[in-house]
Formats: C-alpha cells, sequence, structure tokens
C-alpha cells in the first residue's frame, strides 16, 4: 500500500494546487507530474521531543483538557514498545503527510486522515468512528507503521527517500 499525500488545501477537486496555495517549488513540482509537492513542513516543528500540553478546553472548571493528536500518539508509542524517541520521527511524518489533521484530505490520491490513509475507510478496521476521532485514525497509523515499516524511524526514511510511505 502506498501512501500518499500532504496536500490539503482550499482548491476544489479538477482546479489542482497554484503556486499561490503551495508555493512555487511545490506547484512546479506539481506541474511536472510528480505524485507529491516539495515538503511544506521541512522539520520546523521537530524542535521539541515531547509535544506540547496545549490541547483545547471546553469550558472552565475541573475539567481535563482534551489531548491534542500529538499527545494521543506520544501516549501510545508504549503500546507499539517504541521508546519516546521515536516520537520526533513520528512527528515529521505526520506533519509532512497531514499536519495532524483529522480531516486531511489529498483531493488526487483520495489520502485521509492524518496517517493519509488511501482510501481512509482502511481505518474503520480501528474504529467505526475513523472519521472523526484522532485516537482511532493514530491507532490504525501506528500499527501500519509497525507492520509496514517496524518504526517510525524507519517510516520516517522512506517517507524523507521516497517521498511517500
Amino acid at each position: 500500500m502506498a501512501i500518499t499525500g500532504g496536500l490539503v488545501g482550499s482548491w476544489s477537486a479538477g482546479t489542482g494546487p497554484t503556486a499561490a496555495t503551495v508555493g512555487h517549488a511545490a506547484a512546479a513540482s506539481i506541474q511536472s507530474g510528480a505524485v507529491r509537492p516539495v515538503a511544506l513542513d521541512a522539520f520546523s516543528s521537530a524542535q521539541s521531543a515531547k509535544p506540547s500540553v496545549s490541547g483545547g478546553s471546553s469550558g472552565g472548571g475541573n475539567a481535563k483538557p482534551n489531548p491534542t493528536p500529538k499527545q494521543i500518539a506520544w501516549k501510545m508509542l508504549s503500546r507499539f514498545h517504541w521508546s519516546t524517541r521515536q516520537f520526533p520521527y513520528l512527528n515529521r511524518l505526520w506533519n509532512r503527510e497531514s499536519g495532524w489533521n483529522v480531516h486531511a484530505m489529498n483531493p488526487y490520491s483520495g489520502a485521509d486522515g492524518i496517517p493519509q490513509a488511501v482510501p481512509g475507510s482502511k481505518m474503520a478496521s480501528a474504529g467505526p468512528d475513523w472519521r472523526n476521532n484522532a485516537r482511532t485514525q493514530i491507532r490504525w497509523g501506528l500499527r501500519y507503521i509497525r507492520a509496514r515499516y517496524g518504526s517510525p524511524r524507519n517510516a520516517w526514511n522512506h517517507e524523507a527517500g521516497a517521498g511517500w510511505y
């Protein structure tokens, strides 16, 4: 299975991205027939190994803030027998693929969600709420990474070399 993606934009199907929406280098890459554009988010958010605790909260009082997708993934790493040293690679990978957006959609490949599954409905194997639940998408994505690459580091290395994982 080839997961391609990273194109999360506001263009409608058929019109395609322009230099204004993805940058001149990425637009040239797309126009030349490349499958995916140049990395739009190089390594900027991989500065910190641990995700920040800036989850949103709905209301005041003693309510716990909802964890961010990055925080969910950080906590799930141990379930896959990976140390937190794998997180920067996962962070780079999913920053590039979807920006950690549950509703990210690549209009060209049909890749969907945080892990950019093709088709997105594959994520139903991790839970029926796969369309809107970051935890379900992350669970599916980590299972895919473990089965295909063994670790987020290996998945990132493939992404960096081939442009997809």
